[in-house]
């Protein structure tokens, strides 16, 4: 039987939740736009299921109500606890770690059909692609903002009048709101953060994206502006691991989705990958991970 790539779209959780609508229709909602979730612990459950990594490729807002969340989102780990706001954008990788049992997340997901209430080249700076992921730990007026426009998108689409200009004009508020709170945190940290973990920093972000081309240093060190040596130096400082490591981490997290959640053989992932050859590129990830290629493909 042929394994589905493990893109985690609404399509997907829409699939995945569609028989279990009756016991989760008063906590989710989807339609050919969107999708929404409403506290029910349910939907993690049955997500988790799925055999994580996921990769998404839409735009989702959450709000933690209870409990906690500890996941890996593009190679970072974040560990999250009510009253906190989450951004997950196209392109992020995640991988629970642990969901307690009493998590509860108010939030919504958009579809590709979904219009987007700004025009290319006007999205809120927080959202036009160069960041992937963020979370917001903020004070309990700017939660509660957030929420009372999660409480109405709600309602609007539960009405038997579902006006789609509505929901799209309080979309572009949540995003707004969003937006403001992550560039007042941007820039506290700018204010704090040393130059050394901005470069780290923007390193993980290119590592997450260009790994699977360019497997040395030297590309991001020329990215950067920066010489080899130094860019070595601050991050073996900063982060307690070599570069050469994340970006073995990076590489070796894509390689695992490719393996795990489609058809391709080990050589046209090799060669996808930017490996010299197959016996290469098993070698290298049987050294990382212990087994070779085709070993980690049969795991159930």
């Amino acid at each position: 039987m042929n394994k589905q790539p493990q893109l985690m779209d609404l399509s997907r959780m829409r699939d995945i939740l569609t028989p279990h609508l009756e016991k989760l229709r008063e906590n989710a909602f989807f339609n050919g736009e969107l999708g929404m979730v409403h506290g029910d612990h349910t939907v993690f459950s049955l997500l988790m299921r799925q055999k994580p990594p996921f990769i998404v490729n839409d735009h989702r807002f959450g709000l933690i109500m209870s409990g906690e969340a500890h996941i890996n989102l593009n190679l970072q780990e974040s560990h999250n606890t009510a009253g906190t706001l989450v951004y997950i954008g196209p392109g992020t990788i995640i991988n629970p770690i642990r969901l307690s049992d009493d998590l509860r997340v108010f939030g919504i997901g958009l579809f590709a059909d979904f219009p987007m209430p700004f025009a290319p080249g006007q999205m809120p700076s927080a959202f036009n692609g160069q960041v992937r992921d963020f979370q917001l730990h903020v004070s309990d007026n700017d939660f509660h903002t957030a929420r009372q426009i999660l409480n109405t998108i709600w309602h609007v689409v539960h009405s038997d009048d579902y006006h789609r200009p509505t929901v799209t004009a309080l979309v572009a508020a949540l995003m707004h709101h969003y937006d403001r709170l992550f560039r007042q945190q941007t820039d506290m940290q700018a204010i704090s953060r040393s130059r050394e973990q901005t470069i780290f920093d923007r390193f993980i972000q290119l590592a997450g994206q260009h790994c699977a081309e360019h497997h040395q240093i030297g590309y991001y060190a020329d990215r950067l502006c920066l010489t080899e040596r130094y860019l070595s130096t601050v991050i073996r400082q900063t982060s307690g691991t070599t570069a050469k490591d994340w970006i073995d981490r990076a590489l070796i997290t894509r390689i695992k989705i490719e393996l795990r959640h489609t058809d391709k053989p080990a050589a046209q992932i090799a060669e996808e990958m930017h490996f010299a050859n197959p016996s290469f590129f098993s070698k290298y990830f049987r050294r990382l991970t212990g087994m070779t290629p085709m070993e980690y493909k049969a795991q159930p």
